[in-house]
């Protein structure tokens, strides 16, 4: 049974949301909070994204700055379901994979509205260590985070990787919003998992795709 979605797509159900700092290519350094150059991170994971009491999974795929999202419910588009969505940062587009179809729904990449990775968030104006913690079973470090975006001025907690650096869990202070890994497995992914489909055509979609909790 697929989850409905509006005929703009406002609903990225699992695509779950939020900025992505992977497009810098900037890692925040945990204990000073500077910026260094972020080594390519490859790994696997269930993700669960909580919006105002609705829970939404997906298995995602990462490498580097290629991302894939494996819905647990698909997403309704005006062109069909699609179960399966890859974020190509390096070309600035988000596919959908329209399996009945044999197309790929291509919109632009919206930053604000991405899977968190790297810490740093768009828009970040204070970071603020709070200590050692642990999430997912890893060995984390908990921040306390202020961004100001677009004049809305936020706050959240961010558990992140002691090992590989990524965001393993961010929960907003002001607003019945988190997502989090129920596991998540560092190991190499292969390439074709972020490539084209073979045999399908591409069809460009609406701009700016936005999430509806």
């Amino acid at each position: 049974m697929g989850s409905s979605v509006s005929p703009r797509m406002r609903a990225r159900v699992g695509s779950v949301c939020l900025v992505l700092s992977v497009l810098s290519g900037i890692a925040v350094d945990s204990a000073r909070g500077s910026e260094s150059a972020a080594p390519v991170v490859e790994f696997s994971g269930t993700l669960i994204k909580q919006v105002e009491g609705r829970q939404h999974q997906a298995q995602v795929f990462a490498k580097g700055d290629r991302i894939r999202l494996e819905y647990k419910y698909a997403l309704k588009t005006d062109y069909g379901y699609a179960a399966i969505e890859i974020i190509r940062l390096d070309k600035a587009e988000t596919w959908y994979l329209l399996a009945q179809r044999k197309e790929l729904l291509v919109t632009p990449v919206d930053v604000d509205d991405v899977l968190p990775v790297r810490p740093a968030l768009p828009g970040e104006k204070e970071r603020v260590l709070i200590g050692d913690a642990t999430a997912v079973g890893r060995p984390a470090q908990l921040f306390e985070v202020q961004t100001d975006r677009h004049g809305r001025v936020e706050r959240f907690f961010e558990w992140v990787d002691v090992e590989a650096g990524i965001v393993l869990k961010l929960v907003s202070r002001d607003r019945d919003w988190s997502v989090e890994y129920e596991r998540i497995r560092l190991s190499p992914q292969p390439d074709y998992y972020f490539d084209e489909p073979p045999g399908y055509k591409r069809r460009a979609g609406p701009a700016g795709p936005r999430v509806q909790g």
